[in-house]
């Protein structure tokens, strides 16, 4: 599977003989298990269980129905890669800077709580915290300490999904579902409905997945960070199957387009909100396939690509103060989709 995973990248022999890119510097993440026994201590655990164990403690499985705010079965790790703390898997490790700053989606200043709920309605499809609840002050406490190496708005080398070139081409779902079949269903299933434990189990681990869903009603909806093509594509080809990383990917970075477009065609939730997302859309990301659109792009073009040349035509046409802005200023594409001095 791996050299047949190999063989489908085109031109990774002569790529494989350039130099060697720099080495990155060490990825450190502070180990929780080191902190005392202490009310704070055990408020950085507390934010930890909730990004591992997110269906059971706040999401459908909470044994009190009025914890139950994550609407699906997903955890907050499924995107975060273990917990956050995985090198271009999305991490939670130097986040805590960030914030607060202006996010595109909203055209507003967001605080940390705000992106932590907007997690929970989109990715988690479900309903905001209370932002001064205990929930939230214990995931807060989680990423101020994965960050506690870092310097202040210094993002680490690692933060994100590492770029890649945008295609040339439109995504093809149809190749997208060959690759899925090939390399994906045999964790997700072949319906995407991922792998669930069973009821015991599901207690034990405090987890309601082995695999999660990538659509059907138990995954994240049409609002999430996820379903937007590009920085899904990004994460993927860094990252999955499990087992692979950033230095030595599986999916081809035409095949990683693919799949995701494939995946995020398929039925999922729908976020109510959607309309009134990105209500600047000189800043909107081009794989945003919402209206009002910019420019002499069909709907679809949004969608699949190709991107660039919305890009281009959004930096040539963009009104004053939003010069060479086609989204990049987005916070969640920044969480998502970092920049090149970034990676």
């Amino acid at each position: 599977m791996l050299a047949a995973g190999l063989a489908t990248l085109g031109g990774v022999a002569a790529r494989a003989q350039a130099p060697a890119p720099a080495p990155l510097p060490p990825w450190r993440v502070p180990d929780v298990a080191a902190l005392p026994d202490d009310d704070a201590g055990r408020a950085v655990r507390y934010g930890r269980d909730l990004i591992l164990h997110t269906s059971a403690l706040i999401g459908p499985d909470a044994r009190d129905p009025a914890m139950r705010y994550g609407g699906n079965g997903l955890e907050c790790q499924n995107c975060h890669l273990d917990g956050g703390t995985v090198r271009f898997g999305l991490p939670l490790v130097g986040i805590w800077s960030l914030y607060p700053a202006f996010s595109a989606r909203t055209n507003t200043t967001a605080t940390m709580a705000d992106r932590i709920n907007n997690c929970m309605q989109r990715s988690m499809n479900g309903r905001p915290l209370p932002s001064d609840s205990r929930e939230v002050a214990a995931i807060e406490a989680y990423f101020r300490f994965l960050s506690s190496d870092q310097l202040d708005k210094v993002a680490p080398i690692g933060r994100g999904a590492p770029k890649l070139p945008l295609p040339e081409r439109a995504a093809d779902p149809a190749n997208g579902a060959k690759v899925y079949r090939e390399v994906c269903a045999a964790c997700h299933g072949a319906e995407g409905a991922g792998v669930r434990y069973s009821a015991l189990d599901a207690a034990k681990n405090q987890q309601r997945y082995l695999f999660p869903p990538l659509w059907g009603p138990d995954s994240y909806n049409d609002g999430a960070g996820m379903s937007h093509n590009i920085g899904a594509a990004w994460f993927v080809h860094a990252n999955m199957p499990r087992g692979v990383d950033f230095t030595r990917p599986l999916l081809s970075e035409a095949n990683a387009y693919d799949v995701v477009a494939f995946v995020n065609g398929q039925p999922r939730p729908h976020y109510a909100g959607l309309a009134h997302d990105y209500p600047d859309p000189w800043i909107k990301p081009a794989d945003v396939a919402t209206p009002p659109y910019l420019g002499p792009f069909p709907a679809q073009q949004h969608e699949l690509g190709p991107w660039q040349p919305i890009e281009a035509w959004l930096r040539l046409n963009a009104p004053d103060g939003h010069a060479g802005n086609s989204g990049a200023n987005d916070l969640e594409s920044k969480l998502e989709r970092p920049s090149a001095a970034g990676q």
